[in-house]
């Protein structure tokens, strides 16, 4: 029976990890309540796998699964993957970009380096723009009142739904080591996918708000604009997206949140 150990059960690799159980896997993952990084029973886990997942970001400047247990995770054996992050190409100006880009010049440099570290230990590497999904949307900013329109002519980013984060991973079990971007077909300002959650809610638009009324971080996301050119996903995992856009994803949360 395959046995998957994730590092970082949260929002995506939670829903992979329900999917892959359905299908009769075995699935454990660390968290700070049942079982740390730097437990003893983590190098058991590690020894025990077939697969590992990490989807633990950095953290004050450097990758800690990497760091506790890099040695032996690049002597497992085992399958090896990381949800990384497209933040490590920067800023482009809104131009498009894919894997045969440069990384390591915008914010996510402890990203970048740690996308890198992943790789030299033969890791399959998925790097992922804005995620979003049931209970994780611009809908459920609308509801909330926390969604704004932002004052930043030209801002662009792509993004893509969880379950098709999940089905490319589920895709890349099968593949050799590589790097893959994930992303919908449709770049799109936040603006716009905001506008279009509140028509499916028929809720009136918010305010537009400048940037600099954001916090710090939001910001910092504000200083980059880039689109994500994600046609190596589908050639060499074989993926055509559930979601090709926010449109159809932003529906089918909809439509998750009435079931």
């Amino acid at each position: 029976m395959p046995r998957l150990l994730i590092f970082g059960l949260g929002y995506t690799a939670s829903r992979l990890a329900a999917r892959l159980r359905g299908e009769g896997w075995q699935v454990t993952g660390t968290s700070r309540a049942t079982l740390p990084l730097d437990d003893p029973r983590v190098a058991q886990e590690i020894a025990a796998a077939t697969h590992i997942l990490s989807s633990v970001p950095p953290a004050d400047g450097t990758d800690p699964v990497l760091d506790l247990h890099g040695d032996a995770l690049g002597a497992s054996g085992a399958w090896l993957g990381y949800l990384s992050s497209t933040g490590v190409y920067g800023d482009t100006g809104g131009a498009w970009v894919d894997e045969s880009a440069a990384i390591g010049s915008g914010r996510r440099n402890a990203r970048a380096e740690a996308d890198l570290r992943w790789q030299a230990i033969g890791a399959r590497v998925f790097r992922l723009p804005g995620i979003y999904g049931p209970g994780r949307s611009a809908l459920d900013r609308v509801r909330a009142g926390t969604a704004n329109r932002v004052d930043a002519p030209g801002q662009v980013f792509s993004r893509i739904h969880v379950d098709d984060i999940v089905a490319a991973v589920v895709a890349g079990l099968a593949r050799a080591p590589g790097v893959w971007n994930l992303a919908d077909s449709e770049p799109a300002s936040g603006n716009a996918v905001t506008e279009y959650a509140c028509d499916l809610l028929g809720a009136p638009y918010p305010a537009v708000v400048p940037v600099a009324a954001l916090s710090a971080m939001a910001q910092g996301f504000y200083t980059e604009r880039r689109r994500i050119a994600a046609t190596k996903m589908t050639r060499d995992l074989g993926l055509r997206l559930r979601y090709p856009d926010y449109r159809a994803g932003l529906r089918a949360c909809l439509a998750e949140d009435k079931a």
